[in-house]
């Protein structure tokens, strides 16, 4: 969409003190689930919304942790509260609210009944964890499996080993979104899917129908396909997040809560516009 003088004030964050730092009307969508402090214990001194800020900077910058800004908090406090979101389900509470704000706002049902699958073969560093070589792409290091709703929103996530192809990845991530989106039983997906391997595999999961949307052999470069271009914008979305440029993260849980933020921050600064 091109800048016009209406749409250009949307976007503007010159008042704040970084360009990643959350406005009040994007904070006060993150605030209402947010943890409450512990009954126990010594008193929450730290802003959540500092830690929140600080998060979003990291994501925004891909800058490591020890170089954080000395106007956040101590960055072990910071990669504390990461941590500990990360494992409590929090950032995929927040995602999940957002989601159905966002769709509820577009007009539609809070709950989406088809999605769009793919992947994405990023490297990773010399950190470790699991990792492996997918000789489609010639990467070596981890898959990002999605599922976006047809506005393009993550409503399921997975990363694993680049080596595991999309049709093996496709039923854990199925599965990790059945509860959470019971509505949700008809997948658009490219040929990486197709075969009866995926089919029966979704068959012990339910009543699930996945239709592949192929490319046209008479096709010369670049086109437009239906329902595929969702998810390919979904993660040109993800890819204004320096973090995200590679796989930084030891391990799969934090390279999901990264992925996680991504989605959160987008959604946030689209519900927070006029």
């Amino acid at each position: 969409m091109p800048w016009t003088e209406i749409t250009r004030p949307h976007y503007v964050r010159d008042g704040l003190r970084y360009a990643s730092d959350a406005t009040d009307a994007e904070w006060a969508l993150i605030e209402a689930w947010m943890p409450p402090p512990k009954r126990l214990g010594r008193k929450r001194k730290t802003k959540l919304r500092c830690i929140v800020d600080a998060l979003l900077y990291i994501l925004a910058t891909g800058c490591q942790w020890r170089l954080l800004p000395k106007d956040f908090p101590p960055y072990s406090t910071v990669q504390g509260y990461f941590y500990r979101w990360r494992e409590d389900g929090t950032l995929w509470r927040i995602n999940h609210a957002l989601v159905m704000a966002a769709r509820e706002r577009e007009d539609r049902e809070a709950s989406p009944s088809a999605g769009i699958i793919d992947s994405q073969s990023v490297k990773t560093t010399e950190m470790g964890g699991p990792r492996g070589y997918d000789a489609g792409k010639k990467i070596n290091g981890r898959k990002r499996h999605i599922l976006v709703d047809t506005c393009g929103f993550l409503i399921g996530l997975v990363v694993h080993r680049a080596d595991v192809q999309d049709r093996d990845g496709a039923p854990w991530l199925i599965a990790s979104i059945r509860h959470s989106h019971p509505w949700l039983r008809h997948v658009f997906a490219d040929g990486g899917y197709a075969g009866k391997k995926l089919a029966s595999a979704l068959a012990r999961l339910g009543q699930w129908t996945i239709e592949i949307v192929k490319r046209s052999d008479q096709a010369k470069g670049f086109i437009v396909l239906p329902r595929r271009w969702v998810v390919e914008r979904s993660f040109a979305w993800l890819g204004r997040s320096r973090r995200l440029a590679k796989d930084f993260e030891a391990t799969i849980a934090s390279a999901e809560a990264w992925v996680l933020l991504a989605s959160i921050r987008l959604i946030t600064r689209r519900l927070a516009r006029p």
